[in-house]
């Protein structure tokens, strides 16, 4: 009882629509994670449990068959007007480039697109090209997440200095080997996180930086932008918006950085269609599907469950996912198991609110206006 009572309050302000209208929005495109299966067990047999981390156990770039699975999924549904199921794939537009860090001797930092990421992976030279055909086909619409998925100036810090486990993943073509979900010395997935707001200059030329280069990957701008672990400060929305972003992904609460406390935050609560001083709107998650770390036998069911409140409300289900739930380049079960859940959710979704409307987030942008 409690808990429908949060979560009426929660849905109840802002944008509401009569309409049944779906976003399936997943994190991490674009990134490196976990960089092969073989990295993974010897980092097992060097004592560093990134197994007791789902992200670390299995996600990693987006192989060719792992594209090719979750298209086909994708396309196996239509909504009320003849459209597949559409990801907003939120995409890291680049990855480090660690050769050049270390012939530099870690004293200055490179990066690549992540493009050219995919052409050293041994299953990925043709993943570009199914990006694209996602793309053409209306299942796949990229949307900018930010230019790394990493804090680069403390990283570069920690190499620098050889800071617990840092140069040990470096070798392995990887940057971050947390075990859990606690930040510790070893996780730097936190792009936007700061101690001191001179980096905020750092972080405003990597959006600049990658919005750009976003454009020039996809040849269009990125309408919406959705801050890696929720982390950043509004003084970043003004140089979002000056670089074509019109709406911010979210969960319920920004995490905003405190100035000289590292990984201490202030919470700020937003809704579905807030507006702020940029007139940038608000696209606040509501809904959770991660079945690689929500193991439960029911969680169609819970999805399923939460969509009918959300839809008595008369609001947009908004889907949190990630790219770990699709990847089957580490562990191959791993996509098995869980496009055979997230179909049999589709199919279900379909039979059960005919007139649903499957929709990217910079299309719901548009539709709140």
């Amino acid at each position: 009882m409690k808990k429908n009572i949060i979560q009426s309050l929660l849905n109840l302000p802002g944008f509401h629509i009569n309409r049944k209208i779906v976003v399936i929005e997943s994190d991490d495109w674009g990134s490196i994670r976990m960089s092969s299966k073989d990295v993974y067990e010897k980092l097992l047999r060097k004592g560093i449990h990134v197994d007791n981390l789902a992200f670390n156990r299995y996600d990693a770039l987006a192989s060719e068959s792992d594209l090719k699975a979750l298209f086909e999924v994708l396309q196996s549904v239509k909504d009320k007007n003849g459209n597949p199921a559409i990801i907003t794939a939120n995409t890291i537009v680049a990855n480090p480039d660690f050769d050049k860090i270390k012939a530099s001797n870690y004293s200055e930092y490179y990066y690549e697109p992540f493009t050219e990421t995919l052409k050293r992976y041994p299953e990925h030279s043709g993943a570009f090209e199914l990006w694209k055909k996602g793309i053409a086909e209306n299942v796949f619409r990229p949307q900018f997440h930010g230019r790394e998925h990493l804090n680069v100036t403390r990283w570069m810090k920690a190499l620098k200095n050889n800071v617990g486990n840092v140069r040990l993943a470096f070798e392995m073509g990887m940057y971050d080997l947390s075990e859990g979900n606690k930040i510790t010395a070893d996780s730097y997935m936190d792009t936007l996180n700061f101690e001191n707001e001179d980096e905020l200059e750092f972080q405003k030329k990597s959006i600049e930086e990658g919005l750009d280069l976003f454009e020039q990957i996809f040849g269009y701008r990125s309408k919406t932008f959705i801050a890696p672990c929720y982390i950043w400060d509004s003084k970043l929305n003004s140089v979002l918006a000056e670089n074509g972003v019109k709406a911010l992904q979210g969960g319920w609460f920004q995490l905003k950085p405190k100035v000289g406390i590292l990984h201490k935050f202030r919470k700020e609560f937003h809704y579905t269609g807030e507006r702020n001083k940029n007139n940038q709107c608000y696209i606040v998650r509501n809904v959770s599907f991660e079945p690689s770390i929500n193991s439960s036998s029911s969680i169609i069911d819970e999805v399923l469950e939460r969509m009918e409140f959300i839809f008595r409300m008369k609001k947009p289900v908004i889907i949190s996912t990630h790219r770990l739930n699709f990847i089957g380049f580490i562990d191959s079960e791993n996509r098995q198991r869980n496009l055979t859940i997230f179909a049999e959710l589709l199919i279900r979704i379909t039979k059960r609110w005919p007139n649903v409307e499957f929709v990217s987030s910079d299309k719901l942008a548009d539709i709140i206006g």
